[in-house]
């Protein structure tokens, strides 16, 4: 009877470690479809072998230790998959921005402003810009769902007292050929990094070419800490195109590292399940008193409905004060 159970866990350990796996192999073999669908076939006949001699005599645990010596070698190629910045990226994410940080002036180099038409169809521009700090007023949560509600991707952006908006974005590093998937980003599909923009570029692209829904929230932060979230923005940014690093779907994502930048700014922020399904981080937000006072989450959110207002403005150079009509907080 003891010996059984001891088989039954056995395989079951090798049964579920063997799915992690093969989801593994799938998304990292090399030799394309082909390495993929070998590699992986490989990995269920030695399963399979090494479960029946499991199973079938007296030395049972020669089957074990074949399943161990089998992943130890996966797991020593897992290893060896590093992160890179050096890679065929699509055009919008050639580069991570960075910045030179002097008291309260800021030099960023690669901030993206493209003219966008349709996915295919851009003008690519990366500029410099300078910043300064002592004018920065106000600090504003975009979020922007393509139709999944439990998730949705994360931008703030910068206002200053003359009127110009930078937002930041952490981003999915995607390559030229690939194409996002929530599955592959465990699975170190992709490489992680953080945009600067504007928002004529970051926000027009996802209403108006994308067709998502946006909603914006003024922040509720003092100066300081709002000029300290921007510098962490800007360090975190360095430090990714210094040291690449994977994007994972739960601990590195565009609401986790944000989280960990808040963190140092904000103390006793408590850790909740909105910041892993970010559709709902607005309700996060408004819960720890992060957004403008006085208001329930409805009328926020009702107020900060910007998509229409958006698709209306298209390349108009006041846009961003257009999408900001009406939500609580900008006048």
């Amino acid at each position: 009877m003891l010996r059984t159970s001891l088989l039954s866990l056995a395989s079951m350990i090798m049964i579920l470690s063997s799915i992690w796996a093969l989801l593994a192999l799938w998304f990292q073999a090399p030799g394309g479809m082909w390495g993929r669908v070998g590699l992986g076939g490989l990995w269920l006949v030695c399963l399979c072998g090494l479960l029946y001699w499991l199973w079938s005599g007296a030395a049972w645990w020669h089957g074990a230790l074949g399943y161990v010596a089998l992943f130890a070698l996966l797991a020593w190629w897992w290893a060896g998959i590093k992160p890179s910045n050096q890679r065929d990226w699509a055009d919008d994410l050639t580069h991570i921005t960075t910045g030179e940080l002097n008291a309260n002036q800021v030099r960023l180099h690669n901030v993206r402003n493209f003219d966008w038409r349709s996915r295919e169809d851009y003008d690519i521009r990366w500029e410099s810009r300078e910043y300064d700090l002592s004018r920065l007023r106000s600090v504003d949560m975009i979020t922007s769902n393509w139709g999944l509600a439990p998730v949705s991707h994360v931008l703030v952006s910068f206002g200053f007292d003359n009127g110009e908006q930078v937002a930041f974005s952490v981003e999915i590093r995607r390559e030229r050929h690939e194409t996002f998937s929530e599955l592959g980003g465990f699975f170190k599909q992709f490489e992680l990094s953080i945009i600067a923009a504007d928002e004529r570029d970051i926000v027009r692209v996802r209403s108006n070419v994308r067709e998502e829904e946006l909603e914006l929230y003024r922040i509720n932060l003092s100066p300081a800490d709002a000029r300290e979230l921007f510098r962490s923005f800007v360090l975190q940014a360095n430090e990714l195109a210094e040291h690449p690093r994977f994007y994972h779907t739960v601990t590195g994502n565009c609401t986790t590292i944000v989280f960990s930048m808040m963190k140092q700014i904000v103390d006793g922020l408590p850790l909740d399940y909105r910041l892993l399904l970010t559709g709902y981080l607005p309700a996060y937000v408004h819960e720890v008193g992060g957004m403008m006072p006085g208001l329930p989450l409805e009328e926020l959110q009702r107020q900060g409905r910007i998509t229409q207002r958006a698709r209306d403005a298209g390349d108009d150079p006041a846009f961003s004060v257009l999408i900001r009509q009406g939500v609580p907080g900008w006048e």
